[in-house]
């Protein structure tokens, strides 16, 4: 098979396509034909060497996927070749054949072709676990989102409006700011031009927080929480360190948690798609609840797509397609 490998002797560590060795499925593997595969700032972090794959997993970057099953694994039962397939893995996703758990899998819907399917389970379950189960959100809640535009934010913001939750999110340009309005947010907070804690303030504060910053924005995020509320941090670009405000902690009652996916062990992945399906199996079917796709890069191109993500050009999702695929 052909994929796409960081080359670690290069000093930009450049990405390559070259010929790998063909994959054999475990007894709980589909050996997938990659159509198409999303992109994720995981893949960057990686590829600078910032985020191994956890041991057992491939190498290769990419951590969702969507194609054809081209075998089974000999303890596969609920799925056979020629199913239309998508999911998550622990990496392997660029790349012509990936190996997907079985227990992970999800079926296309006939509605949807390959790049839906590829964009979607990063985003999705990681919005749907850290709105509703560690952060606990409730309909008729005020929800504040950073990172709108982002995949996890507009996927966030499609979830939590259609949950009745008012909807605040941060963004930055004119472009961003619109596309987050079209998500259905109630207030955009350009965040070079306005303090978002100023806006959540005058609101009347918020009871979920769900952070892509880190250290940066710590101070604030807990200040415009309401008594009770949940800070939940699942990215560091500002940063992993600042000092935390335990008399604010204390006095209004707040909880502050985050969460990891890629690293969890198969049967807490195997809850986090039970709780997703819990919430959304019926608009799933429906394609109702799919992700918004910025752009579709061949999969030759991953380094344009990366150079995209790098410059925060991306409205939602980018996803990668083999050039001879239909999705």
């Amino acid at each position: 098979m052909k994929a796409i490998v960081v080359d670690e002797n290069h000093p930009a560590k450049i990405l390559t396509f070259r010929e790998l060795p063909d994959l054999e499925p475990g007894p709980h593997d589909l050996l997938v034909s990659v159509n198409a595969a999303g992109v994720n700032r995981a893949d960057l972090l990686q590829r600078k060497g910032l985020y191994p794959p956890p041991p057992g997993e491939s190498p290769i970057l990419g951590l969702e996927i969507a194609g054809d099953v081209a075998a089974v694994g000999s303890a596969v039962q609920d799925f056979q070749v020629g199913d239309r397939v998508f999911g998550l893995v622990g990496g392997g996703g660029y790349a012509e054949q990936c190996l997907l758990d079985a227990r992970l899998a999800h079926r296309l819907p006939d509605s949807a072709d390959d790049t839906w399917g590829a964009a979607l389970t990063e985003v999705a379950y990681t919005a749907n676990e850290n709105l509703f189960h560690h952060g606990r959100l409730q309909p008729g809640e005020t929800v504040l989102i950073h990172a709108g535009a982002s995949g996890v934010g507009a996927m966030a913001i499609r979830m939590a409006r259609a949950h009745g939750c008012k909807v605040f999110t941060t963004t930055s340009s004119t472009a961003k700011q619109d596309f987050c309005r079209r998500l259905g947010a109630d207030h955009v907070i350009a965040y070079r031009e306005t303090a978002f804690l100023k806006v959540l303030g005058e609101a009347g504060g918020a009871d979920v927080v769900l952070d892509f910053i880190g250290a940066a924005y710590l101070g604030d995020n807990l200040k415009c929480l309401k008594r009770g509320g949940r800070l939940v941090v699942v990215g560091l670009l500002g940063g992993r360190k600042a000092e935390l405000d335990l008399g604010l902690v204390l006095s209004r009652q707040l909880t502050v948690t985050g969460s990891v996916l890629r690293a969890l062990p198969l049967a807490a992945k195997q809850a986090v798609r039970r709780r997703f399906l819990s919430k959304w199996a019926d608009t799933l079917q429906q394609g109702g609840i799919g992700p918004d796709i910025h752009a579709v890069f061949p999969m030759r191109d991953a380094e344009a797509a990366h150079r995209c993500m790098l410059a925060n050009q991306n409205l939602g999702k980018l996803v990668l397609v083999r050039e001879s695929s239909g999705g």
